[in-house]
């Protein structure tokens, strides 16, 4: 199997980090000065040539346009020219589905998928069978902690200049005292399981900016409350998270679409690193009966190894394998499965007061 969703490409892509998030053109010709030298190295490692692979798997959906584009006609060329089998990949479904290649799980199972492009709740019922529960109304969490440490300057920061924006945040959040400002959580009227984090962006920039005007500095400049303010925007981060995966919990039990006891979580996605929205999200599986499963962190985040298990998994259940791929197209936005996100609004389910539940609130 070979994947063109490149556990390579994902590290050379991050080289337009640097600018301060990922430039879809540079991106784009990255990848196109980088994928032929991929491919070959992945295969000299494995010891096999293309005409010796099972089926090719690429991802087509969703994704940076311009990305996907190079992946897909690049694949697309070697299916024509050694005449194997294709499998479009959806790169959601891929992530849900890594636990399976480490950990013996199986279907139905709730899947939290948190990264920097993606926050979705859904329920894997079969290799190609979900239930979407809710999504991000509007940024992903890992865009947000991102685009915080970005306003807090953490690159200027002597324990920080090296690490991507969420890990800063993560990484100063440890030393600080989240209890020095309080975040109102998003969307507390809506009972159901979308999520929101542009708001909580917006209220952690107001307090960043009275803080400037409080100590006599300008933007760009570091603040020396900044571990305090990394550590409550985590921990208002980490609240949103676990509350809508708490109610998605009791809805999945309530309509019996996962069993009462020993239901399983998944959580998946560059986020899931993180240690801290880790810690609670254990927590509250602990509290309802359920088991907590991560892939471990190099398959977390965007990676080769992902698209190319979710090929397998299709493979073996002959699902969306492709002999002629005529007419395949890449979609930059595409849904997961079928969505009752709308059935779970109706269900209005009340989520009990987590800090009765869940000691962790408390350290």
């Amino acid at each position: 199997m070979l994947a063109m969703c490149w556990e390579k490409l994902c590290t050379v892509r991050r080289k337009s980090i640097c600018t301060g998030g990922i430039i879809p053109v540079v991106a784009q010709q990255l990848h196109r000065e980088n994928i032929e030298g991929v491919v070959k190295e992945a295969l000299s490692v494995s010891g096999v040539c293309v005409g010796d692979l099972a089926a090719i798997a690429t991802t087509v959906k969703p994704g940076l346009a311009l990305s996907l584009g190079v992946g897909l006609e690049y694949s697309l060329g070697l299916v024509s020219r050694y005449q194997t089998p294709f499998i479009p990949i959806h790169h959601v479904e891929a992530h849900a589905l890594t636990v399976r290649l480490t950990h013996h799980v199986e279907f139905p199972f709730l899947v939290l998928l948190l990264s920097g492009g993606h926050c979705i709740l859904a329920v894997a019922q079969g290799v190609s069978d979900f239930l979407l529960l809710g999504q991000t109304i509007d940024i992903a969490p890992g865009d947000m902690l991102d685009k915080v440490a970005r306003r807090l300057s953490l690159r200027k920061h002597p324990e920080c200049h090296s690490m991507a924006g969420g890990k800063a945040i993560e990484h100063l959040a440890q030393t600080g005292n989240r209890q020095q400002h309080t975040f109102r959580l998003p969307l507390q009227q809506y009972r159901n399981c979308d999520f929101s984090f542009s708001g909580l962006q917006n209220l952690v920039n107001n307090v960043i900016i009275q803080k400037e005007k409080e100590e006599g500095i300008r933007e760009g400049e570091l603040l020396s409350c900044v571990k305090d303010i990394a550590a409550a925007a985590q921990h208002a981060v980490a609240l949103h998270i676990i509350q809508r995966t708490y109610r998605a919990m009791l809805f999945c039990i309530k309509n019996s679409i996962l069993p009462s006891k020993n239901a399983t979580l998944v959580v998946s996605g560059g986020v899931a690193s993180n240690q801290y929205i880790r810690k609670g999200l254990q927590a509250l599986a602990d509290a309802n009966d359920f088991a907590l499963l991560c892939p471990p962190p190099r398959l977390c985040t965007d990676n080769g190894v992902m698209i190319a298990w979710n090929g397998i998994e299709r493979l073996r259940a002959g699902l969306g394998v492709l002999h002629s791929p005529e007419g395949i197209r890449y979609e930059p936005r595409a849904p997961l499965g079928i969505d009752i996100s709308k059935r779970v609004e109706e269900d209005s389910i009340k989520v009990p007061k987590l800090k009765k539940k869940i000691q962790w609130l408390a350290s």
